[in-house]
């Protein structure tokens, strides 16, 4: 994976500009895993299974990608602990804390929302 490097320019914040920093971290966030895990998160710390019981449908390989996805971009971390076997947790940063209210925002709204949602897609399927 290439990343974008910080320049300092207005460019690295605009997200219309493929080639922007910010347009590859909102990819990196913006996917309904990644999303999912955040809420499972929340303010506690979870071991990897307890994750993987939370976001249900979620595979093994899919959960460790966006782990270190989340991990490589600050917003969530890794403790490891030197047990036999490894425990390790996962817990999120200041930075996932801030992310994870927008994220039950969204959760909110789509709860709110759903009876719509739900109403529209019938009509358009019918």
């Amino acid at each position: 994976m290439v990343t974008k490097q910080v320049n300092g320019a207005y460019d690295d914040a605009d997200l219309r500009r493929a080639d922007s920093l910010a347009r590859e971290i909102f990819s990196d966030v913006a996917n309904k895993w990644a999303l999912l895990i955040i809420e499972a998160v929340g303010e506690r710390t979870l071991r990897f299974t307890e994750l993987r019981n939370a976001v249900e449908g979620i595979s093994h390989k899919m959960l460790t990608q966006n782990l270190r996805m989340l991990e490589r971009n600050g917003l969530l971390v890794r403790t490891v602990y030197p047990t036999v076997p490894p425990r390790v947790e996962y817990s999120l940063t200041e930075p996932g804390q801030a992310l994870r209210k927008t994220v039950d925002v969204m959760c909110d709204w789509t709860q709110r929302h759903l009876g719509h949602i739900e109403a529209a897609r019938h009509r358009f399927d019918a």
